[in-house]
């Protein structure tokens, strides 16, 4: 990177979040969430919906957690997530996060596209979801028995789903209630789904909560290319391959990707789009949100967390729960250590996690560039290695394709990211000044540089680009606050479980990717929402799920 192009940690705090309220007069509310992340703003907001006096607590001068966007020199930049679907959605079987917008009255314009362009061993090809076309890719680049299978695959999953989404997630909880808001309100619709599959298919069914290989497995699947694409989709939902994500999960997504008329959806305003349309919904319905709030204690009294420090120094009571969307590590660091069971902090301890990432930020002129350039490139380099090794799988979002707006007229906005793959052990202890640090990122970014040359083509040059950044998994773990940057939980899924929302200690909830259902944006708007729904009497969750039309 040149030296005089700004770093990265210099660019991720540079933005304050336009229309942010920030009320530190109030030392007092309901609930206090620490953390504005998808997973915090969801619970928070929909609190507010409840009617609870709900103050979210950011670090940071702007919302959103690893889903938050920055800008320079005219660019606004992704820092996490841009691959959605299912946004649009409506109704019972609705995206988590749609039903948590649709709960907010808050909805916000979108692209649709139906395609990305993949690079592997075999080839390259424009991959399109929906129910036919991939039949077309099976055929040229893995043969007859890979068409075979894949139609054994959907012929099996997709009756499937029905069954998999017949419990809106907006309807679960996390006490003996969801025995009315889910149970009871959707056993006719879960009944008839699994009368629909017969005999074989809900045989299947019990294996939602298991993981996904072993309905792959049961179904015989065999062929390399099948197996290995299954794996690449459940890395981009997860960020682990088919033998450790749950079925539950990759049904879900079977059914968004490869139905009749399904679509892919972005922002046009970017994922912060999404941060902001959730922030409007808590302070519409009275919920606040202060800004540059590092928490630095959750304070506990007579073993029940009674509110938060500040790094000011300020106190801060919730009078009802107070709520961490923080991971489990970085939550457990913020509880005074004589209160918390041996038994938790051990889990905490033991838990293994994910891997960090490696970020390319890139600003460049579109004039020399192809006009049919795509939003998404995904660039596989061995497919021996496992889509998990470090170094081999490259995700490439250039979402100036569909939304203009994000980069200055006449030029394209990029983000290049190994996601969960970047081990935090070769970075630790390194001085961020350093000359070591600096070659130590220009060598570990070599291989997303070589990914978009591929992807953006021949009119693309590294030397001209006006915005270059390079983040690490110290950037990730300085900026996002997360342990050791990290991705999050590293479960098996039938092995290990995620855990749930409440904790050994009353009064402290936890929401986002160390918590039930895991990683990815719909599991953290679920988590969220679980822990909302938690905090409210059974009555007040039903009432929403009537307005709503669920």
């Amino acid at each position: 990177m040149a030296a005089a192009t700004p770093n990265l940690v210099t660019c991720y705090s540079s933005h304050r979040h336009a229309g942010a309220v920030s009320d530190k007069s109030k030392t007092e509310a309901d609930v206090v969430v620490i953390g504005s992340g998808i997973g915090g703003l969801c619970c928070g907001a929909l609190l507010a919906r409840y009617e609870k006096d709900v103050l979210v607590l950011e670090s940071h001068d702007q919302p959103g957690g690893a889903a938050h966007s920055f800008h320079i020199k005219g660019y606004n930049f992704d820092s996490g997530p841009s691959l959605f679907s299912g946004l649009q959605s409506r109704g019972p079987q609705a995206n988590p996060l749609a039903q948590v917008l649709d709960a907010l009255e808050e909805s916000l314009p979108f692209a649709t596209y139906d395609s990305w362009m993949v690079y592997i061993p075999e080839g390259e090809f424009l991959s399109r979801i929906g129910p036919t076309e991939f039949f077309k890719d099976l055929q040229q680049y893995a043969g007859p028995n890979a068409v075979r299978e894949w139609r054994k695959l959907l012929d099996a999953i997709l009756p499937l789903s029905t069954a998999a989404m017949a419990l809106p997630p907006l309807s679960i909880r996390g006490d003996l209630g969801v025995v009315s808001t889910a149970a009871a309100r959707y056993a006719p619709s879960l009944l008839k789904s699994f009368f629909q599959m017969g005999p074989r298919g809900a045989l299947r069914a019990t294996k939602l909560l298991r993981p996904f290989s072993e309905i792959l497995d049961d179904l015989q699947l065999k062929d390399p290319f099948v197996r290995n694409w299954i794996d690449l989709l459940s890395f981009l939902l997860a960020g682990v391959k088919a033998n450790a994500v749950l079925s539950a999960e990759m049904v879900y997504m079977f059914a968004e990707w490869y139905k009749p008329g399904c679509c892919l959806e972005y922002p046009l305003h970017g994922s912060a789009a999404i941060v902001d349309a959730l922030v409007r919904g808590l302070e519409k319905f009275g919920g606040r949100i202060s800004f540059q709030s590092h928490v630095e204690k959750i304070v506990v009294e007579n073993d029940r967390a009674i509110g938060v420090k500040l790094r000011s120094g300020q106190f801060i009571r919730a009078k009802k729960a107070v709520v961490s969307n923080a991971s489990m590590w970085d939550t457990l660091k913020l509880l005074p250590r004589e209160v918390v069971p041996k038994y938790y902090s051990d889990r905490i301890n033991t838990t293994p996690q994910c891997d960090s990432f490696m970020h390319l930020h890139l600003g460049f002129d579109a004039e020399a560039i192809r006009s049919d350039l795509g939003i998404h490139h995904i660039v596989v380099n061995d497919w021996k290695r496992g889509v998990d090794a470090d170094q081999n799988v490259v995700l490439i979002s250039i979402p100036s394709v569909l939304s203009p707006n994000l980069a200055p007229l006449g030029k394209h906005v990029l983000h290049a990211y190994m996601p969960g793959t970047e081990p935090f052990e070769l970075w630790e202890g390194l001085d961020r000044r350093s000359a070591e640090y600096r070659n130590l990122k220009a060598e570990r970014s070599e291989v997303m540089w070589r990914a978009v040359e591929r992807a953006v083509g021949p009119g693309f040059s590294r030397e001209k680009c006006e915005v270059k950044l390079v983040g690490s998994p110290l950037t990730h773990e300085r900026f996002l606050r997360r342990n050791r940057g990290t991705y999050g939980p590293a479960f098996q899924a039938g092995t290990d479980t995620f855990p749930g929302h409440s904790t050994p200690i009353p009064q402290l909830y936890c929401c986002g990717d160390s918590t039930f259902p895991g990683i990815g944006v719909p599991a953290v708007a679920a988590s969220g929402a679980i822990v909302a729904n938690s905090l409210v009497s059974v009555s007040q969750h039903s009432k929403l799920l009537d307005a709503i039309g669920i």
